[in-house]
């Protein structure tokens, strides 16, 4: 009864459309669940995701779960995992994601997932990795194991957000290393939450493949 009241008082609300959650609803209404632009790159070896590294660096398969567009329902569910503190935002879509992943022939390799890092300031000024949030729930629906201490971000990069195509890539060109050798040679799925130019997950994926991994990529969304 306490709960109920609270939450008269101070609804809890979707994370993509901002409507009051329903009594046993958490995080993503069931309307916008079922109605959230999801793109089904996972079926398709051609999909835009994977064409955005062709010639750049040799991924296996690269996917991502939503359609950006700006003002809309997954730009509201992005802003309140990275900016508003709700980590359950990346683990429940990450679930979602993992669900779908598990029915896609080009993901049943996987043997790691890894977040893409941030660097320890950042890290220590947002409290949590976002793709690592993500990475659990594809973890949890996957049954594939986490690895969150090989990769690791050397240098904290500037904001991606204003740069244009070279200046990104050239801003995180050199910026991520290897500390051990857990991955060399493994089926590796790295995660992060957009995906716009691709060079963020193209240094990372150039750096594992150097310890020779076969990568794949997958994303909350494609901007």
């Amino acid at each position: 009864m306490i709960n109920d009241f609270f939450n008269l008082i101070f609804p809890k609300l979707c994370c993509a459309c901002n409507n009051s959650l329903l009594k046993k609803e958490s995080v993503i209404c069931t309307t916008c669940l079922v109605t959230l632009p999801k793109t089904n790159f996972h079926k398709d070896q051609e999909n835009p995701v994977n064409k955005i590294f062709w010639g750049r660096v040799q991924i296996k398969m690269a996917t991502s779960f939503y359609l950006f567009s700006k003002k809309g329902k997954v730009q509201n569910l992005l802003h309140h995992l990275k900016y508003k503190g709700v980590k359950e935002v990346g683990s429940v879509v990450g679930k979602l994601m993992g669900y779908d992943l598990n029915e896609s022939k080009q993901f049943k390799e996987v043997d790691f997932i890894v977040p893409v890092p941030l660097h320890k300031n950042k890290l220590k000024k947002r409290g949590y990795n976002q793709s690592e949030c993500i990475a659990q729930g594809i973890s949890a629906a996957m049954k594939i194991p986490i690895n969150t201490l090989t990769l690791f971000r050397k240098e904290d990069s500037q904001t991606q957000t204003k740069k244009s195509r070279y200046k990104r890539w050239e801003n995180v060109g050199e910026i991520f290393g290897i500390s051990n050798k857990d991955l060399d040679g493994k089926n590796v799925l790295l995660v992060d939450d957009v995906v716009t130019t691709g060079a963020t997950l193209e240094a990372c994926a150039q750096v594992l493949i150097k310890q020779k991994c076969t990568v794949y990529i997958v994303t909350i969304a494609y901007a």
